[in-house]
Order: C-alpha cells, then sequence, then structure tokens
C-alpha cells in the first residue's frame, strides 16, 4: 500500500512515530510529505498536500496529525474524493473504514498515547472497506463534490 503522512508541529512526535511503524512493517512504501521539525506550522499547507496526492490517487491513504486532529480533518475533507476520519478510538478506527471507506486518517497528538495510536493506525490499514449499502452511502458522499 502506498501511504503518505504529514503533520504539523504539534502532530510532529506522533508522525514519527507512526513512519517508524509503518517503515519497520516492511510491507508498505511511506512518503513523509513534512513537517520536519516542532517549529511553528500551519496544519492546512500540510492537509491540502496529502489531500491532493490521495485525491489525485497518488496514494492509497493518507495520515494526517495535528495536536487535536480536528484541523487536520477539516482542511482534508475540502477535496474531492477524500474521506478523511478523525478517530480517537479503534472503533471509529474500523467503521471508518468497514462503513465510510475513509482514505484518510487524522489524529490528534495531544489527545492520543503513543500506543493506542499506532492501534488505531493498524486498525486504519488492516479494514476493508465493507461495500454493499455503505457504497451506495459513500457514492451519495462523493455526489456532492
Amino acid at each position: 500500500m502506498k501511504i503518505i503522512l504529514g503533520s504539523d508541529h504539534a502532530g510532529f512526535g506522533l508522525k514519527e512515530a507512526c513512519k517508524r511503524f509503518l517503515e519497520n512493517a516492511g510491507v508498505h512504501q511511506v512518503h513523509d510529505a513534512g513537517v520536519f521539525g516542532r517549529s511553528s506550522s500551519d496544519y492546512p499547507a500540510i492537509a491540502h498536500k496529502v489531500a491532493r496526492a490521495v485525491s489525485r490517487q497518488e496514494y492509497d491513504r493518507g495520515i494526517l496529525i495535528c495536536g487535536s486532529g480536528l484541523g487536520m480533518s477539516m482542511a482534508a475533507n475540502r477535496h474531492r474524493g477524500v474521506r478523511a476520519a478523525l478517530c480517537h478510538n479503534l472503533y471509529s478506527a474500523r467503521l471508518s473504514r468497514l462503513h465510510n471507506d475513509a482514505n484518510i486518517l487524522a489524529m490528534g497528538e495531544r489527545v492520543l498515547g503513543e500506543g493506542l495510536a499506532l492501534e488505531i493506525l493498524d486498525v486504519f490499514l488492516n479494514t476493508e472497506f465493507e461495500g454493499g449499502r455503505h457504497k451506495r452511502r459513500v457514492d451519495q458522499m462523493d455526489a456532492v463534490e
């Protein structure tokens, strides 16, 4: 799977942990879209960079991390074909994929511990879209873009 990830300064530490997790798994092609340190940065720039790449189908999935995950998910969802899900527990990560075919995971470093965040990431990447009645609903969301 081709994965692009990015963060602002408030999500930098968790982004780095997610990147290590993905690289250590050795089954994914991972691209880091930045930021590359804790210096103050604007989350919309990174969210748009990642969302644009997912929207263009250059990557299968995206990961976005800021302090709360809220700003990243809001900015990413402005792009055609992007379904960014803000997840702070395993249930929402699973359902975001199973029922909503989410293609970007948003998380908050100030909300989650690293262990739970990595579990959420694993569930997000390893849950397949169920399709069926859910596909009809996803199609309805995409129709208004």
